[in-house]
């Protein structure tokens, strides 16, 4: 009987780990979208069709929590930011400004994007994982 409390207890305590590396909103606010993976290539930005414009951010792969780029830009209307992340650290990317807060989901190993209707001006694009926005952040300038 004792074998299997701890069993239980040992089940229940990986499931309340799961749950909390799934990363979480800074602010009530928000709201999310999933993506899938896409075949934009890690330039940066490339067009794709509806007119707008596709910004890939690319997570470490070695899993340092840091992204390779700390400044986009993109002409007015749809913008889709896609993340990419090899790594074995959850990551996710969330745009804010101008009354616009979107994320992605969380991946592990794999992409993410969101598109989002931004208008010119200046928008702050980060990591909403964990503390990850400490050095996983960026500017993302709308003209």
């Amino acid at each position: 009987m004792r074998r299997i409390t701890w069993l239980i207890a040992l089940v229940l305590a990986a499931g309340v780990l799961t749950a909390a590396g799934c990363g979480g909103d800074d602010d009530s606010g928000g709201s999310s979208s999933g993506g899938g993976t896409g075949t934009e290539n890690d330039s940066g930005s490339s067009s794709s069709g509806g007119g707008g414009e596709t910004l890939t951010v690319t997570a470490d792969p070695g899993g340092a929590i840091s992204w390779d780029k700390a400044e986009l830009s993109a002409k007015a209307g749809k913008v889709t930011l896609k993340i990419v992340n090899e790594s074995d650290i959850p990551h996710a990317i969330e745009v804010e400004g101008n009354g616009v807060e979107k994320e992605t989901k969380t991946v592990t190993g794999g992409n993410a994007e969101v598109t989002v209707d931004l208008k010119a001006g200046t928008y702050e694009y980060y990591c909403p994982v964990d503390d990850h926005k400490q050095t996983m952040k960026g500017t993302l300038t709308v003209q």
